[in-house]
């Protein structure tokens, strides 16, 4: 039987932590990772209607987008609602993982998916993350090393590029060294000069694994004194961040948009800021409530945000600014991809039975 930490494991690969912002709260937030899983369900927000149906169809699992125990709790008990809900997930054997964040700004994620709903091409992200610092590692080896120290090495992190693994360059080359009379050398005798077949073997590392590559490399490596050097790289910039922008393949107005926009996410009000017939074509979009990124929108010059929520007085700064803003609802802009992730989980784990929840709703109806 799978297990919830080989689960909540790929979910980390997906949407890696680092990608959260760093107020969030990520990751197994209730359970045990070694419990056994047959069932999980995915939904946007853990509520009392949505914690029944986990416990009424038996989930093991719930795969939440916003987290449970946001704030620091000091005491959980059955005196208020969520402490009730909590208490019977906990008493049920339910996990509870979020990806949040993580899940708004990884490829594929939140951001992602919207733009690609909404039609928009050639996208960016509103704030790039920062870019990663890596180094990249050189050690000269033996024939009969290489294949034991690049496995080490890939294990302990080196050797990853984009959607790449274990990437490394070798070239086979000659090598010469002389112990002195105190060295235990591998290959040869001490006190004399000796010249080796070795083949040069070239990793990149991220920059907080780098220790324990190189600890990983001395161990698998049979040489007494390994040689190898460390080249800090530039950084390349940051092809993943928060929030997306990117253009229509056909400018629209400002009403057509936005009526794609309700139509695309299913939403049931749209609330819309701008000159009805203004031409759109540069397009910003950010899931939830994420009006902040309306300065990122403004200096990427976009035309209109999207985003789910936004108060009056953001409404008056986009206004006075001169950008379009589509207020689609923080449900609408979220819920739909969490439907994939569902859909998502099923296609790798299909012995696993995962749904959507059924009972999760928008809170909010209009008169």
């Amino acid at each position: 039987m799978l297990t919830v930490g080989q689960i909540v494991e790929h979910l980390d690969r997906f949407a890696p932590k680092s990608l959260a912002e760093d107020w969030d709260n990520v990751g197994l937030l209730i359970g045990d990772r070694n419990a056994g899983v047959s069932r999980v369900m995915a939904c946007l927000t853990v509520t009392p209607t949505s914690a029944r149906e986990a416990i009424d169809r038996r989930a093991e699992l719930i795969v939440t987008h916003h987290p449970v125990l946001f704030r620091p709790v000091k005491r959980l008990t059955a005196d208020d609602p969520q402490g009730r809900m909590l208490l019977d997930l906990i008493r049920s054997g339910i996990a509870v993982y979020s990806p949040h964040t993580a899940f708004d700004n990884t490829t594929g994620g939140i951001n992602d998916l919207l733009a690609e709903r909404l039609g928009l091409r050639d996208c960016k992200p509103l704030r790039p993350a920062p870019a990663a610092a890596r180094s990249k590692l050189v050690v000269f080896v033996p024939q009969g090393d290489l294949d034991r120290v690049s496995r080490a090495m890939f294990d302990a992190g080196a050797g990853v590029i984009g959607e790449y693994g274990e990437c490394s360059f070798r070239v086979a080359g000659r090598g010469t060294f002389h112990g002195s009379d105190a060295s235990k050398p591998t290959i040869g005798q001490p006190g004399r000069r000796e010249e080796v077949d070795e083949w040069r073997l070239e990793v990149i590392c991220p920059q907080p694994a780098l220790q324990q590559i190189v600890a990983a490399m001395r161990a698998a490596h049979s040489y007494e004194e390994p040689a190898y050097d460390i080249y800090p790289l530039a950084s390349e910039p940051s092809r993943t961040g928060a929030g997306q922008y990117g253009a229509l393949s056909t400018p629209t107005s400002l009403e057509q948009f936005a009526a794609l926009v309700k139509s695309c996410l299913a939403s049931p009000l749209v609330q819309v800021v701008g000159d009805r017939g203004r031409a759109v074509n540069r397009v910003a979009v950010a899931c939830g409530a994420a009006s902040e990124f309306l300065r990122e929108a403004l200096a990427h010059r976009c035309d209109v945000f999207v985003t789910g929520e936004a108060s009056f007085h953001r409404q008056l700064e986009a206004d006075a600014a001169g950008i379009s803003l589509i207020i689609a609802g923080h449900f609408a802009t979220e819920r739909f991809a969490v439907e994939g992730l569902a859909e998502k989980l099923s296609h790798e784990f299909p012995e696993l039975e995962i749904w959507a929840s059924m009972a999760e709703r928008e809170p909010a109806w209009w008169i």
